[in-house]
């Protein structure tokens, strides 16, 4: 649980920056294209390819493209087609696809995840919602993309591990998962990307290297490390977290107008709903030894 919490405050940083310096101004398939490339650089140092049969590298190469590659091109188109306030409502269903799939994966069904991740998908739209206009049911779809996408990558991530010996040493071999991310991202920037709206100031080019070497880089790697490491409805609900943290941050360094009372409430169900969730997992615990 450490490392999501930790990678929540992380990113909950990230959204704000994006937001700040490059959104509107550095074209987004560049954006994603230079974070992946440096998250690669990252971890290619340590790549060891023989600690991998080929049938797992390639799984770990289609986990990094859907996760990361797919995700963002759904999550950036969607902006085309809705309002940023849409955007993030509709990115609140996450946590009920991952418990479905989580499910799925693993072959069995656990009604009461889906319980604390509905919870938890009350709390975030207590938050964001502000409404919807009309003809946003393509906008809908496109952003369920995006949510499918990041979902099902971290629980496939999930059950691969599940299938890793314990002392394999993840950090040899995630190299592939930012890889299988690069072959999509490049493609996308070369055929939908916007040559002439690259960076044009240090500041810009600072935030896409903290962007790709530490939120990109350190952060998915840690995301999916804790992802192994907690029961799906704690993964589910941490998906949510990310809302009240980001809005948080925005509010305290770019004071930006937000809802306190909303915020305060939204939050108190998220966290509410991982308490409901601890408590179950405690209480199961007995019954399943």
């Amino acid at each position: 649980m450490g490392y999501l919490v930790g990678i929540t405050v992380l990113w909950a940083f990230s959204f704000s920056l994006i937001g700040v310096y490059l959104a509107g101004q550095v074209d987004s398939y560049f954006a994603v294209m230079t974070r992946i490339a440096l998250a690669a650089l990252v971890f290619l140092p340590f790549l060891r390819p023989a600690l991998l049969r080929g049938r797992q590298r390639l799984a770990l190469l289609g986990l990094g493209a859907v996760q990361l590659g797919l995700m963002y091109i759904f999550f950036y188109q969607s902006f085309l087609l809705l309002s940023v306030p849409e955007v993030l409502l509709f990115t609140i269903l996450t946590p009920l696809y991952i418990t479905l799939l989580d499910d799925a994966l693993f072959r069995r069904f656990t009604p009461f995840h889906l319980v604390t991740a509905a919870l938890a998908v009350l709390g975030a739209a207590v938050i964001r919602y502000r409404g919807l206009d009309d003809g946003y049911w393509l906008g809908f779809l496109v952003v369920q993309g995006a949510n499918l996408c990041f979902a099902l990558g971290q629980v496939g991530y999930r059950r691969l591990s599940a299938g890793l010996p314990e002392a394999l040493p993840r950090l040899a071999v995630f190299g592939w998962f930012y890889l299988g991310a690069l072959a999509v991202a490049a493609p996308a920037f070369l055929l939908l990307g916007d040559a002439t709206a690259l960076p044009t100031s240090g500041v810009q080019w600072g935030v896409l290297a903290w962007l790709g070497l530490v939120a990109s880089g350190l952060g998915y790697f840690l995301w999916n490390l804790g992802a192994t490491r907690v029961d799906a409805g704690a993964l589910a609900i941490m998906n949510n977290a990310l809302v009240p943290a980001g809005l948080l941050v925005n509010l305290l360094i770019w004071n930006r107008d937000a809802d306190l009372p909303r915020l305060a409430l939204g939050g108190a169900i998220i966290l509410g709903s991982l308490a409901l969730n601890e408590w179950w997992q405690r209480r199961r615990a007995p019954l399943a030894a």
